[in-house]
C-alpha cells in the first residue's frame, strides 16, 4: 500500500521549504541573508520594478528587514553570491560555482546551434576583442562595447553583435557578472569575480547526483520531472535514471502526495522527511512576487494550492484576465488571491488597482486589516507614503484562466 501524504501536510511541507511557514520576521543581511538563499535555493532575478524587483520582493516577503544594498553586498563585495542561469537568471550561493562547470559546457553546444539562427552575424567574431579589452581596462557593460554597431529597438532578437558575444561569454563561463549598475549587468573576467576556492569544477559523474538529490531536499517531494526542472541542471531523462537508481538504493521511497482536489501523484521522497514536523504555518498575510521560488512551477502550485496563475505581461491588454503584473496573495497555507498594486514613487502613493480573492474566500473584516497593514509594509519597502484604493479595487472572482 502506497505512502500517502495528504494535501494540507504536502502544503506544509513545500512552504516550510521555502521559509513560508514561519513568521516573516529575523535578521536579513550578512550571514543571515546568505542562508535563507541557501535554503530557499536560488533567488530570480527579474526586471519588472511596478513595485520592486522580484529578487528584493523574495527576500523581502520571508524578511521584512531586508534591503537590497544588503545583498548587493553579498554579491559584490563579500563574492558569497554569484548571478548565472537556472531556469531563467538567478542569484546562487557561489560554493555552486563547479557544479556549474558542466553547464558552461553543455550551453555552449546548446546556444551555438540556436543563437546562430536568432541573432545577427558577427557576435562570434567579437569574443577575442572584448576578453582582450576586459582583461586590459577593466569590467565593461553593453554601453561600453560595439562602438559603430547598429543599435537595435527591438528586443534581445535585435542586439547588437558585441552585446550578444557578452552575453555568449557570461552565459558560457569565461565572463562572470561582477556588478550591476541600476539594473545593467557589468562584467569582469570569471577568475577576477569567483573566488579561487569555488572554481574547481566538479566532476561530471558527481554533478547529476548532486543536481537530483539537493533539488529533492529542496522541494520536500517530487516526481523526476520536477526534480529535472528546480535546477535545470540535468535532463529529465538523467533525473529518471537517477531516481531509479536512488530507489534502489533504498535511499528515496515513492509515495503519493494529494493534490487540492483531492487528487494524487505519485512522487520520490527521502523516508526521513516524512518524520518532520513541518513549522506550523503563520496567519499573516503575504504578497509574493510572481516570480517566487515557490511559485516557480506553475503547474505544481496549481496541483497544491488549486492556485492558477499565469503572467499576463505579454498578452494584450483587453485579452487580460487580471492584469499586467499581479501578484499572488497567501494566507497560511492557502493561496487565497491576487493583487493589482503599483507604486507611483513620484507621487509617494502605492496605488490598488484590483484585488481578487479565490473562489470560497471572503473579504472578512480580519482578513481586510491582515491586506492593509501588508500592503503599509510594502508602501514602505518600495519607497512610498501612503497606499491609494482606486475605486472598484474590490473585484469578483475571475472565471476565465489567463494565457
Amino acid at each position: 500500500m502506497s505512502i500517502l501524504i495528504p494535501n494540507p501536510r504536502a502544503r506544509r511541507l513545500f512552504l516550510d521549504r521555502h521559509a513560508l511557514s514561519e513568521a516573516p520576521s529575523g535578521p536579513a543581511s550578512g550571514q543571515a541573508l546568505h542562508d535563507l538563499i541557501e535554503r530557499i535555493g536560488f533567488v530570480q532575478v527579474d526586471s519588472i520594478n511596478t513595485v520592486a524587483r522580484a529578487h528584493d520582493m523574495i527576500l523581502w516577503s520571508r524578511r521584512p528587514s531586508y534591503r537590497p544594498q544588503d545583498l548587493k553586498r553579498l554579491l559584490e563585495k563579500d563574492r558569497a553570491l554569484w548571478e548565472h542561469w537556472t531556469h531563467d537568471a538567478s542569484i546562487l550561493p557561489v560554493r555552486l560555482h563547479g557544479v556549474w562547470q558542466h553547464r558552461f559546457q553543455r550551453d555552449a553546444v546548446r546556444l551555438e546551434a540556436n543563437w546562430r539562427s536568432w541573432f545577427r552575424e558577427g557576435y562570434e567574431a567579437q569574443f577575442d576583442s572584448i576578453l582582450n579589452r576586459i582583461a586590459k581596462d577593466g569590467p565593461v557593460g553593453t554601453a561600453d562595447v560595439g562602438e559603430g554597431e547598429v543599435r537595435g529597438k527591438g528586443g534581445w532578437w535585435d542586439w547588437h553583435p558585441s552585446k550578444t558575444a557578452l552575453e555568449w561569454l557570461w552565459r558560457t563561463g569565461r565572463l562572470a557578472v561582477t556588478r550591476r549598475d541600476g539594473f545593467a549587468k557589468i562584467y569582469d573576467l570569471t577568475e577576477r569575480v569567483i573566488p579561487e576556492v569555488h572554481r574547481a569544477p566538479v566532476p561530471a559523474e558527481e554533478v547529476c547526483d548532486w543536481a537530483c538529490r539537493s533539488a529533492l531536499r529542496h522541494l520536500g517531494f517530487g516526481t523526476s520531472g520536477e526534480i529535472a526542472a528546480y535546477w535545470k541542471a540535468v535532463s529529465p531523462e538523467a533525473a529518471k535514471a537517477w531516481c531509479r537508481v536512488a530507489l534502489a538504493r533504498g535511499e528515496i521511497i515513492e509515495a503519493e502526495v494529494e493534490g487540492s482536489m483531492g487528487q494524487r501523484r505519485k512522487v520520490f521522497i527521502f523516508p526521513e522527511i516524512l518524520d518532520e514536523t513541518p513549522t506550523e504555518p503563520t496567519i499573516r498575510l503575504r504578497i509574493l512576487s510572481p516570480f517566487d521560488p515557490a511559485l516557480r512551477d506553475r503547474d505544481r502550485a496549481e496541483f497544491l494550492f488549486g492556485f492558477f496563475y499565469r503572467i499576463e505581461v505579454f498578452v494584450p491588454e483587453p485579452k487580460r484576465t487580471y492584469g499586467y503584473y499581479v501578484f499572488p496573495v497567501l494566507e497560511g497555507d492557502r493561496l487565497v488571491g491576487r493583487i493589482d498594486v503599483k507604486a507611483f514613487r513620484d507621487a509617494g502613493a502605492l496605488r490598488v488597482k484590483a484585488f481578487w480573492l479565490e473562489a470560497g474566500v471572503k473579504l472578512t473584516k480580519g482578513r481586510r486589516s491582515k491586506l492593509e497593514a501588508e500592503l503599509d509594509r510594502l508602501a514602505v519597502f518600495s519607497g512610498c507614503e501612503r497606499v491609494e484604493f482606486l475605486d472598484g479595487w474590490e473585484r469578483e472572482t475571475q472565471g476565465g484562466a489567463s494565457v
